[in-house]
């Protein structure tokens, strides 16, 4: 196959191609670049692979930044881009089952391929577009399937996480799963546990925010893999619902995590313990348990002002998707309506402060907080006019 119109992006990048091949070495464009020009998507990030080794790579070059030099890798800086470029390369055992012990430099894109996960993932081009498909990874992609390369075992018993990117690319490409590449995943489910929980948090939210996430949350399960995650025990029937209910990605990692805390049935104070155990910021952690408590209220009924103020305008939104996807009625325009209506939006638009009601005799102390926060509550359910004289007389 060779590709006759290639992407902006592959095209600025021909010219450090041709510098690498005009001095008698290979040079390809590898990964997933490659496989989502073929499928017609989007591509981000265009890696580089070749036969040239680090240092020869670095003379030919004016400016480049040693990135994962250890591992062949070298940033090309070309033109204000940054271009990864990796020497062909083999690896001896992974007995961490991530990173392999040893990594040899070689000559062969042969050798350099059979070590990539799926076939998929293991084509490459070269700079005119023709197609390098040495493992039927066009005829996969054709067929919408998932296969490892060579022995689905291996392949997984040398980097656990490539589980998870199985099914995770089952949901972003909505791709089937091979049966053989499926059974090796279920056999070694188990090493999952030795992943560090940074690395399986970001495959489980592209999973869940992918085209088909019904396809690899089935995928999740059937295999597993669900048993190793931090505190996923005692949720299989949580999870099989959603693998059930969930016909299309979430539209953001806060809509991912509340959809699962939501579901799980966990309230503010489990929820903190739960996301610190997948290592997420403190941020993401007020976020979800905002956006969670106000889905949990949208399952049973409409929410109130001070409800509806507590969550927040974004994480509204965000609680009507998972409310909505969990079976509660679409309140997406009534909730966009209560929020616009509000007297305040915010604790900073209260026309008192806390200076304000010292100045008017109330003493500093725990008591001042409880009264700007009765002020508060109170102006948002419209008791009281958000007019500062109002406001003080209230409390006197």
């Amino acid at each position: 196959m060779k590709l006759e119109h290639l992407p902006q992006e592959f095209e600025l990048a021909r010219p450090v191609l041709q510098t690498i091949e005009a001095a008698g070495y290979e040079a390809y464009f590898v990964g997933g670049s490659v496989r989502d020009t073929i499928l017609g998507k989007k591509i981000h990030d265009v890696d580089i692979a070749t036969s040239a080794y680090p240092e020869e790579v670095k003379r030919l070059f004016k400016r480049t930044v040693d990135t994962g030099i250890e591992h062949g890798t070298v940033m090309i800086l070309d033109h204000g881009t940054g271009y990864e470029t990796t020497t062909f390369r083999s690896e001896s055992t992974y007995t961490d089952y991530r990173r392999p012990d040893q990594v040899t430099f070689v000559r062969s894109l042969a050798e350099d391929l059979k070590r990539r996960d799926f076939t998929i993932n293991a084509l490459a081009m070269k700079e005119n577009g023709e197609v390098i498909d040495l493992f039927d990874g066009l005829a996969d992609l054709s067929a919408k399937q998932l296969r490892a390369v060579g022995d689905p075992e291996q392949r997984f018993h040398e980097d656990a996480l490539r589980m998870m990117r199985a099914v995770r690319f089952a949901s972003q490409l909505d791709f089937t799963i091979v049966p053989a590449t499926l059974t090796a995943i279920a056999d070694h489910a188990s090493l999952l546990a030795k992943i560090a929980v940074e690395r399986t948090q970001v495959e489980l939210l592209k999973l869940l925010q992918g085209q088909t996430p019904k396809r690899g949350l089935a995928a999740f399960m059937t295999t597993g893999l669900w048993q190793y995650c931090p505190e996923f025990s005692g949720h299989e029937a949580s999870l099989n619902d959603l693998s059930e209910r969930l016909s299309t990605g979430m539209s953001s990692e806060t809509a991912a995590w509340s959809l699962l805390t939501t579901q799980f049935s966990l309230d503010a104070s489990q929820i903190s313990p739960f996301l610190k155990a997948w290592k997420t910021a403190n941020q993401m952690i007020t976020d979800v348990q905002a956006t969670t408590t106000a889905a949990r209220l949208l399952l049973e009924r409409e929410l109130q002002p001070w409800e509806v103020y507590q969550c927040g305008g974004e994480r509204l939104t965000i609680a009507n998707e998972v409310a909505l996807i969990l079976g509660a009625p679409d309140r997406g325009s009534q909730l966009a309506t209560q929020w616009a209506d509000l007297p305040i939006q915010s604790k900073k638009e209260l026309a008192v402060t806390g200076r304000d009601l010292m100045q008017a005799g109330v003493q500093p102390g725990p008591q001042l907080g409880q009264d700007l926060q009765t002020l508060e509550q109170r102006v948002v359910c419209g008791e009281l006019t958000n007019d500062a004289s109002q406001l003080i007389a209230a409390i006197q």
